[in-house]
């Protein structure tokens, strides 16, 4: 290896310890700015969850000529539109998220309240009540 290259392995090197040091600083920015919002999304992404298998069961049970559960499985799918949403808006640190948020909290609370007429007769119902309440919890600390 000749001067020439030597010096110019060195300025490599150099440079790539910079631009790391910078992408570390960056990364390190996004993840501090995305951790505000974990707890808001994991408490959609549960609600999901817990009312996909509540949606599921209220469809199994008007299936077999409950009506007594269309009230609560058009509260759990308006809950997983918006939680969905809710959810995905977060990710992303949208402007939009605080008034997305206050309506989540909306629905979330009436979803809780129909799926509680159920709770002590169905699991699927009382935990996804459950998970409402949570959400709704965390949608309060940002709802604009």
């Amino acid at each position: 290896m000749n001067r020439r290259e030597a010096l110019l392995s060195g300025a490599a090197i150099a440079a790539a310890a910079v631009v790391g040091r910078a992408q570390a600083a960056e990364m390190q920015h996004h993840h501090h700015a995305a951790m505000a919002n974990t707890a808001l999304v994991s408490a959609a992404a549960d609600c999901i969850q817990k009312g996909q298998v509540c949606l599921n069961h209220c469809l199994y049970l008007l299936g077999q000529g409950d009506k007594e559960m269309a009230a609560c499985a058009k509260s759990v799918n308006e809950m997983l539109a918006l939680c969905g949403a809710l959810q995905s808006l977060s990710n992303q640190e949208s402007a939009t998220q605080p008034r997305l948020a206050a309506i989540a909290m909306d629905v979330c609370n009436q979803c809780e309240e129909e799926c509680k007429k159920h709770a002590d007769k169905h699991d699927a119902c009382k935990a996804c009540g459950e998970s409402c309440n949570a959400c709704a919890k965390e949608c309060k600390k940002i709802a604009a």
